[in-house]
């Protein structure tokens, strides 16, 4: 919707400006792990952990960490035992939160998830109360500048991506999330710039918010994004362009 800010495009203004390099390594150290563990420590067999290691690198996590991160998970050496944990619930004005994290310590982790969703207006839901309004996606961020979109289309498409979209200064190449390293991978040898590979969920529709329903909704994916333990978190709501602008400020 033209004038207004859907959370993807939130996410990625925000992101921008994040600071909080350590936070983000110890979220990029626990997708190595957890990768190499459920896939084998062999990255060219293993499509999701070749993801994490080129997030790693895009944020220039050093080699030795890479390295470490990867050789816990695949047993080698001693390291914490982190499974996989999906929450759902509600926010502000009936917006609809997915998020997925990693833990060593599930009782830890949804007591501190539940917290959060209640100080900042919303409330923990039960499984399934809202993942069938997400889709669970490949996303890969394709920089605009001196590229067609039309081109960017023919060249993800004939890589096996589903969509492509134009989105601020970016194009937002859509796949399945076993296709991400490989439509990847053609996008770059095509002399494509990636700013962004992720798995992602996608909301199916959007809610409308503005005022303090706006505020709370910005400030418990704040604060969710900022836990250890997560490490992806959507929301189906949009803000108004120049709402987000005084509300970021």
């Amino acid at each position: 919707m033209s004038g207004h800010s859907k959370w993807s495009s939130i996410k990625h203004k925000k992101a921008a400006n994040d600071a909080k390099r350590g936070k983000l390594f110890t979220k990029l150290i626990k997708e190595l792990t957890i990768a190499a563990r459920l896939g084998g420590s062999d990255a060219d067999a293993n499509p999701r952990l070749r993801t994490a290691i080129n997030n790693a690198r895009a944020q220039s996590m050093p080699n030795d960490n890479i390295e470490h991160a990867i050789k816990k998970g695949a047993g080698e050496l001693e390291g914490a035992d982190y499974v996989e944990v999906t929450y759902e619930g509600y926010g502000a004005g009936g917006m609809a939160v997915m998020l997925e994290a990693l833990t060593d310590n599930k009782n830890r982790t949804v007591a501190d998830i539940r917290h959060l969703f209640s100080k900042h207006g919303g409330n923990l839901g039960e499984n399934n109360c809202v993942s069938w309004m997400f889709d669970r996606v490949g996303q890969i961020r394709v920089a605009a500048e001196g590229v067609e979109e039309e081109d960017v289309f023919e060249m993800a498409v004939e890589a096996g991506a589903d969509d492509v979209a134009g989105e601020d200064d970016s194009f937002v190449v859509t796949t399945a999330v076993d296709q991400l390293e490989n439509v990847r991978s053609a996008l770059e040898a095509g002399g494509l710039r990636i700013e962004a590979a992720e798995i992602a969920l996608v909301p199916q529709n959007f809610v409308k918010l503005s005022g303090g329903d706006a505020a709370r909704a910005l400030k418990l994916i704040d604060a969710l994004e900022d836990n250890d333990d997560v490490q992806r978190v959507s929301a189906n709501f949009e803000i108004d362009d120049e709402e987000l602008k005084r509300l970021s400020a």
